[in-house]
């Protein structure tokens, strides 16, 4: 049986705030061997670590600190821990590949065994329980009642020049970034680097978006914030155009969208997520929407059609080039993309959950090209 050990700071690795149910700053270690569960915390967190851990011990460091020195070692971090090590008989360690180097090297000098494991540290993460599910859905519905305000304001914008104002005011990438995240920390969720692109920028996926928004234009929307209670994300996008879109990008649209629906159909226990990805990248091909570095830039479908969702942004499974087969329970995106410069851009994205048979779209937002 694999003892795990994990050290870290729970606020930023997702692991071990699974693991512990405890969320904390500052890296404190924990320990699962024989299927008992346990957490080596200082005494600023060790009452917190008792009240609020889901773990089956939580026991003081500076107890193993004071054995330490007994036992005539220094008192430093990994030989506190060998102590406990000691304690339980272990010798041989399985620890995530994000594990800090110095701790590794400190350990292996004192004699353990240290086996790396690859994300998915712990599969069971994977498969979301009906509590999980509900979690994310409710990040979701704070995500559209946001998105939704937000096209309303484009709504009731008027164009001049060729910008959208609202008020006298030129909106901008910015403005409305601002305003969306103040609405989801209204919401209880925080938000960070949301794309809201337009035009050129919108043909780089990863491109936040600056300056002014242009009408006649794409904007692409990708919001996926976490939930300040739960800490489980979700993650949409949506692609619209204030004024009139192009019969190029009616089209370009056309074809994400019903490539979407494509991904969707075929999302079930036990498919595959890379022969969902090639059909949906075959289709876009058929209709002519190559896939390619064109004067230096690619163009086309050049990311993954989908990537789980949990208590990381992105997390197994994948819908991608690469082999993985989906499992009941799992909450994966469906999100194909075209990117042309002399078109524009378009990316729709929802979550599903997997089921036996088909899956769950945990997305109602509606799906629409043009804001008049």
């Amino acid at each position: 049986m694999d003892n795990f050990l994990l050290i870290a700071a729970s606020e930023t690795n997702a692991n071990l705030y699974y693991a512990s149910g405890f969320l904390a700053p500052d890296s404190f270690i924990y320990l699962k061997t024989g299927g008992e569960s346990m957490l080596l915390m200082s005494d600023l967190e060790v009452d917190r670590a008792r009240l609020q851990s889901k773990v089956d011990h939580v026991l003081s460091y500076s107890d193993y600190e004071e054995k330490a020195k007994q036992q005539q070692q220094k008192p430093t971090a990994m030989n506190v821990v060998s102590v406990l090590l000691k304690e339980k008989g272990i010798s041989e360690l399985t620890v995530p590949s994000s594990f800090p180097l110095e701790c590794g090297d400190a350990l292996r000098a004192l004699g353990y065994k240290l086996t790396i494991k690859r994300e998915p540290f712990f599969e069971e993460r994977g498969i979301k329980t009906a509590e999980e599910v509900s979690a994310i859905r409710i990040t979701q519905i704070a995500v559209e009642e946001a998105v939704g305000d937000l096209f309303d304001l484009l709504r009731d914008a008027t164009i001049q020049d060729g910008h959208i104002m609202s008020n006298g005011t030129a909106l901008s990438s910015e403005l409305l970034r601002q305003k969306l995240h103040l609405m989801l920390m209204e919401k209880g969720c925080l938000a960070e680097h949301s794309i809201i692109a337009c035009g050129i920028d919108a043909c780089d996926p990863h491109q936040i978006g600056h300056g002014l928004l242009r009408a006649n234009e794409p904007i692409v929307f990708d919001i996926f914030p976490r939930s300040i209670e739960t800490r489980y994300f979700s993650d949409m996008s949506r692609t619209v155009v204030k004024g009139m879109a192009s019969d190029g990008l009616k089209k370009l649209y056309d074809t994400v969208l019903e490539g979407q629906a494509l991904g969707i159909s075929r999302v079930r226990a036990g498919a595959n997520g890379k022969a969902i990805h090639e059909e949906i990248v075959a289709r876009f091909e058929r209709y002519g929407y190559k896939t390619g570095r064109v004067n230096g830039r690619m163009q086309g479908f050049f990311h993954g059609t989908g990537h789980g969702v949990g208590l990381d942004i992105h997390e197994s499974p994948s819908i991608s080039g690469r082999d993985c087969l989906l499992q009941k329970g799992e909450v994966v995106t469906v999100e194909p993309g075209l990117y042309y410069p002399d078109i524009g851009a378009v990316r729709i994205e929802d979550m599903v959950l997997v089921l036996e048979e088909g899956c769950k779209n945990l997305t109602t937002f509606p799906k629409f090209l043009e804001i008049p």
